[in-house]
């Protein structure tokens, strides 16, 4: 699990062009979005295609549970682990 939050993380910051981040700075339970890593909506939706390109696993935006898949690299790559 942890090699997937690693690979997670660094497509974080490839998708999202974060380029002044390393994997080192994102910490794999904190939030994701609001005061964590600070992501937004557009972000959650650029996340989503890298994350279905890379591992062929689809985030439903209606899904009730995606807000909670999203919340942090830990519950993404649960989630991913689950559902390839």
């Amino acid at each position: 699990m942890q090699q997937l939050e690693t690979e997670l993380k660094t497509l974080i910051i490839e998708a999202l062009n974060l380029e002044d981040m390393s994997v080192n700075d994102i910490e794999t339970e904190a939030p994701l979005f609001g005061e964590g890593l600070g992501l937004d909506s557009i972000d959650a939706l650029e996340l989503g295609l890298a994350i279905k390109k890379q591992y062929n696993v689809v985030i439903d935006a209606d899904d009730t549970e995606t807000r909670q898949h999203f919340a942090s690299v830990a519950n993404l790559a649960k989630f991913i682990s689950a559902n390839r």
